[in-house]
Order: structure tokens, then C-alpha cells, then sequence
């Protein structure tokens, strides 16, 4: 297993606009477009791009969500502390 995964992330407030979003993405929008857009977290300004990161880094249910990926993959709806995210592994 990797010891560093590079993801992007759209965090937003409810369950109902991350679904709404997950829609979004499956008619073809650009996930760095609607992170960009609509992102409640920082990195949202670089299309949700957080760098790579290395366990223990970020809260346990996105790391665990996160190293899960396949390079290009998109999680389900992970919630933690902060909110209701989308993950996608970008390398």
C-alpha cells in the first residue's frame, strides 16, 4: 500500500448537496469545476486539490476513504466532523 495518496476533495455542509453534486459528476461535470464552485474547504480554490498526504495526516474516515481509491475513482459520501465529502484520487 502506498504511503502517500495525492486526492482532490469537495467538502459541503448537508448529505443532500453531496448527493446533488455526486449527480453532477455522473452526467460528466469536471469534479475540479464544481470544487471550484461550490467547496466549503480552502483547497477548493485549486479545483480540491489537498497535494498528497501520508496516514495520519487527515481525520480517519477520509484517510481511510481516501487510500481506498484507485487512481481516477471517486468515493461514496464519506462524513467527518467537517462535513459530507467526495474524494477523488488523482494519482
Amino acid at each position: 500500500m502506498a504511503n502517500q495518496v495525492h486526492c482532490a476533495h469537495i467538502l459541503v455542509k448537508t448529505e443532500t448537496e453531496a448527493k446533488a453534486i455526486l449527480e453532477r459528476i455522473k452526467k460528466g461535470e469536471k469534479f475540479s469545476s464544481i470544487a471550484t464552485e461550490v467547496s466549503l474547504c480552502p483547497s477548493g480554490k485549486k479545483g480540491g486539490d489537498l497535494g498528497k498526504f501520508g496516514r495520519g495526516q487527515m481525520v480517519k474516515e477520509f484517510e481511510n476513504a481516501a487510500f481506498a481509491l484507485q487512481k481516477g475513482e471517486i468515493s461514496a459520501i464519506i462524513k467527518t466532523k467537517f462535513g459530507y465529502h467526495l474524494i477523488k484520487r488523482l494519482e
